[in-house]
């Protein structure tokens, strides 16, 4: 599974008199993250977005599950898609969400412990675990595409990326990717892809 995330994403907590707290979130499309800044070898930097829609197919998926996390640990959910306490809506700016932390897990020690690093501004990144998904369902060119930056704005390697499959979203500290994780991609330039959206069977 691959990580991602933006500093432009935006969350706000709230609580409800039963227990319940509220959480609302914010994943930016079209907002570029810079994976790697190439290093001290002078590599090429290496950039990252997702277009509007990447997501769309875990969303309306009946049968896919997608959890919110703390850190990316599934050891410490906060809600899901499955047990409706996690909503979504895909707009053409950015995927938002509302997650309803309902008492019995706002209670737990690691939940205490992510509502006051959100207070206190410490943890208020989003970062999506997700997948490309197989040629198989997707042809490579319909999924994602890497471009070569504007050679006035950089020499960076972009990557967009078209359809995903989401199977968390975390609220972090920083998100960011680890190394090991973007070295593991293919970071080959392609022509360019269709923009339009390829739904999985």
């Amino acid at each position: 599974m691959l990580f991602g995330g933006l500093e432009g994403s935006s969350l706000e907590l709230r609580a409800g008199q039963d227990g319940r707290r509220v959480i609302r979130g914010t994943f930016p499309y079209n907002s570029l993250a810079t994976l790697s800044d190439g290093g001290r070898n002078g590599g090429r930097p290496r950039k990252e977005q997702f277009a509007p829609g990447a997501f769309s197919h875990s969303i309306d998926s009946a049968d896919q599950d997608i959890a919110l996390l703390s850190g990316h640990d599934f050891a410490k959910p906060l809600a899901s898609k499955r047990t409706g306490s996690l909503f979504f809506k895909d707009g053409g700016d950015a995927l938002t969400f509302d997650a309803t932390i309902v008492p019995e897990v706002a209670a737990t020690s690691y939940a205490q412990d992510l509502f006051g690093l959100i207070a206190a501004g410490l943890s208020i990144g989003l970062s999506p675990g997700f997948r490309i998904p197989p040629p198989s369902a997707v042809p490579p060119d319909h999924a994602e595409k890497i471009e070569e930056e504007d050679p006035s704005l950089g020499r960076a390697l972009i990557r967009t990326i078209f359809q995903a499959i989401l199977f968390e979203l975390s609220i972090v500290t920083r998100p960011a990717y680890a190394d090991a994780q973007v070295e593991a991609r293919n970071w080959t330039p392609d022509q360019p892809a269709p923009r339009r959206r390829i739904l999985l069977p």
